[in-house]
């Protein structure tokens, strides 16, 4: 007996972290989901009908997206162990031979995915933590005033604690979660024993005449439904972090019941009480225990929140590494979990959107037509990777593809067409700021491409050889160079050669490169080849999810090369000056958003922790 239960404590442990990260955003969604479909700016009406029907909408709706689609079948689509929109696309691209015509609409589905990422990572803090604050209300309706406040300084708080990690917070996150999840299905359970007829709302058909009696309302409806599944794509993004049983287990066993039951049972008080439409959420309990409730929604909204910023520092390094946007700070806040990382500039940058935010909408009503949208978008650009991933790796026929991933591409863009009505209400902000993010990594990954052109063409007339017989005196020591390219030679190579007159005994060209992959072992991350008399070229390849260690990597060269292991190494890197020009190649406003970026990337002796006292770096122009 107790070596069963040994072997199942990991997974406890795996499902109660699950709780506190994956399910965060999704467990919040009873603050707000049913009780928007009655705002009394809405057309829709309390009545017992309407009633079941939104209510069959929204459980049937838990059923096909978190269930179906991401439990039963997405969390099968793993790149390397992990999920998300990168991975899902570096799998689509690297395990599927595609046309470059197809490839180039797969990288576009993936960089639309990752912007409404982001947007959804400014909204949910601050409509969750707005959510949770206006329980107040509930109290005394002077607490109105306080609401904006009290939610800039939890969020300021929440914020400013990103750059202690999340180690020693994570192992309280998922008791309170569990303690959340425990709460919403205790206290539906309670009203739909009060009114069991409530449970009528578990048959689809109210569903289908809630549409045939209110057809003019239908993509209200859908708008309105989508927030009770705002969080289901952590279930596959958060897969790397917690793997696919305890996700499924969690799930099955406390999350989807707790969610039903309390929609259920919010809908069992409705009934009662017609016109107690406004926080609903914090009136199923009694006023003594309101502020308890409050106290433990705002955790749990805090929670929630940590998980989208951390998702967010992950798909920035993500980002980084697959090369769609520059260098940034990373700090590794726990030196034994490696995905536990702090990006300052994201960090502060988000916290100045999500004040604005809270600032601009001032209630989570407000704030309710701006979410959703940015998710939906998500969730399509999973479902269209995850039909090539079904068709051409799971070899899945025509008919089982049109029977599962056609129907719930139809139902989410349904969902889709419904947010679009939104658009008016705030819904404009996912796609501005969506849009800003996709031309800021697009701009990038082009403004990069054309900046290796020009220094291979600056390098095109020069040969290795050539160089090499001229006669140059060499001096003791160990040079490296960084290349943009493999089997290239660097620039900085040519510039020392002409500025110094000069060549080391040795001289490694170390080339940089990134797998579709999110890790790579050791053991495969290194090629050598031994280009001429005392040059070697090594190619450092790693995971999306690896951040390089080229000290490590010159280290092993050394041993494996039987390179002098007490010559001095020095370190050549190129601080170039970006020129935009009216050329071909890209707009010239996105030529001067490259060089602003360039010019504000993380420094590459910082970056890859170079010594500083071995560093050479040497300037140049460079126009594009």
């Amino acid at each position: 007996m107790t070596k069963t239960n040994a072997a199942h404590q990991p997974s406890r442990l795996l499902i109660l972290g699950a709780l506190g990260v994956v399910y965060g955003d999704l467990g919040t969604s009873p603050l707000y989901a049913f009780e928007e479909t009655f705002n009394p700016l809405h057309p829709l009406t309390v009545t017992p009908d309407n009633i079941y029907g939104i209510l069959s909408l929204i459980l049937w709706s838990l059923v096909l997206i978190p269930t179906f689609k991401y439990a039963i079948f997405a969390l099968r689509a793993d790149n390397g162990g992990e999920g998300g929109i990168f991975p899902l696309t570096a799998l689509v691209l690297s395990r599927i031979r595609l046309s470059p015509h197809w490839r180039r609409w797969v990288i576009i589905f993936g960089l639309v995915g990752a912007a409404m990422f982001y947007g959804d990572s400014t909204i949910t803090p601050a409509i969750s933590v707005l959510s949770a604050v206006e329980g107040l209300e509930v109290l005394s309706s002077q607490f109105a005033t306080w609401t904006v406040p009290l939610t800039g300084v939890i969020l300021v708080g929440l914020f400013w604690f990103q750059h202690r990690g999340t180690t020693q917070v994570g192992q309280v996150f998922g008791p309170i979660m569990f303690l959340w999840f425990m709460t919403l299905g205790i206290l539906g359970a309670i009203h739909i024993f009060e009114h069991p007829t409530i449970l009528n709302a578990l048959n689809p058909w109210w569903g289908v005449e809630l549409f045939r009696t209110h057809p003019s309302q239908v993509l209200f409806l859908l708008g309105v439904v989508i927030l009770a599944l705002t969080g289901a794509e952590a279930m596959y993004a958060d897969m790397g972090h917690f793997g696919v049983q305890p996700i499924r287990l969690a799930w099955y066993r406390l999350v989807f019941p707790a969610l039903a039951l309390n929609y259920l049972g919010q809908g069992a008080f409705i009934l009662k009480h017609p016109t107690a439409t406004h926080n609903l959420f914090f009136q199923l309990v009694p006023e003594w225990s309101v502020l308890p409730l409050v106290i433990l929604s705002t955790l749990a909204t805090v929670i929630a929140s940590q998980a989208v910023i951390s998702g967010a520092f992950s798909m920035t390094a993500a980002a980084i590494k697959l090369g769609y946007l520059p260098r940034l700070r990373i700090d590794v806040t726990d030196d034994h979990h490696r995905g536990q990382i702090y990006i300052p500039v994201i960090n502060w940058l988000l916290l100045v959107t999500v004040l604005l935010l809270v600032i601009t909408f001032r209630n989570s009503s407000e704030l309710a037509g701006a979410y959703g949208l940015a998710v939906n978008l998500t969730m399509v650009v999973t479902t269209l990777c995850l039909i090539l991933v079904a068709r051409h790796l799971w070899r899945w026929s025509i008919l089982q593809i049109s029977l599962v991933w056609v129907s719930i591409l139809v139902i989410e863009i349904a969902f889709l067409m419904g947010n679009a009505l939104k658009i008016a209400h705030g819904g404009w902000y996912p796609l501005v700021f969506g849009g800003i993010i996709y031309m800021l990594l697009v701009t990038w990954r082009q403004g990069q491409v054309l900046l290796r052109q020009q220094l291979l063409q600056a390098n095109t007339h020069f040969s290795l050889k050539e160089l090499l017989s001229q006669g140059v005196a060499r001096v003791p020591g160990i040079a490296v160079f960084f290349s943009p390219l493999p089997h290239t030679i660097p620039p900085t190579f040519i510039q020392n050669l002409q500025h110094n007159h000069v060549l080391h005994e040795q001289m490694i060209f170390i080339h940089l490169a990134t797998a579709n992959l999110p890790h790579v072992p050791l053991s495969e991350q290194l090629a050598y080849t031994v280009t001429d008399v005392g040059i070697y070229e090594i190619i450092l390849t790693s995971g999306f999810r690896d951040r390089p260690d080229v000290l490590l990597a010159l280290e092993t060269c050394q041993r494996v090369l039987n390179l002098p292991l007490n010559e001095p190494m020095s370190f050549f890197l190129g601080r170039r000056t970006i020129i935009p020009t009216h050329a071909p190649g890209m707009t010239y406003w996105q030529k001067v958003v490259f060089a602003w970026l360039y010019r504000n990337a993380e420094d590459a002796m910082i970056y890859f922790r170079l010594p500083p006292e071995q560093v050479v770096e040497l300037g140049i122009q460079v126009e594009i």
